[in-house]
């Protein structure tokens, strides 16, 4: 948090820079690059500060693209053809599709299509 504050954009261990390195491709454009262990620990973080704010319901830390993500997913609809609607990547929709999954603590598509059930997202 120290090398944030102090205006890091990234942060790698030695130990998996190589595997790291590989999953960021580097571009002309200023971007974040951190390494998965140092992910983790700032979605744990972020998630711990929620619930002391009095965050209820997870839902409310996803993202409206994430939203929408979740609702086209619990229509049944694959990453491909939400891609077209949203007129993003097919793999764009999969980053946020594992995202909201972490965010929420779903596994797989049946647990995706039961939350949104009981949240109301959509009606069965």
């Amino acid at each position: 948090m120290k090398a944030l504050d102090a205006g890091a954009r990234g942060y790698l261990f030695k130990d998996n820079a190589d595997e790291d390195i590989e999953r960021h491709p580097w571009s002309s454009r200023p971007r974040l690059v951190f390494s998965l262990a140092i992910t983790r620990a700032l979605l744990e973080d972020y998630a711990r500060r929620m619930r002391q704010r009095g965050v209820q319901d997870y839902y409310d830390l996803l993202t409206e693209r994430e939203r929408e993500v979740l609702q086209l997913l619990a229509e049944g609809k694959a990453n491909k053809e939400a891609a077209a609607i949203l007129h993003l990547s097919p793999y764009t929709i999969e980053t946020h599709r594992t995202n909201l999954m972490q965010k929420l603590g779903l596994h797989n598509t049946a647990e995706i299509v039961l939350y949104a059930v009981r949240k109301g997202i959509i009606t069965p």
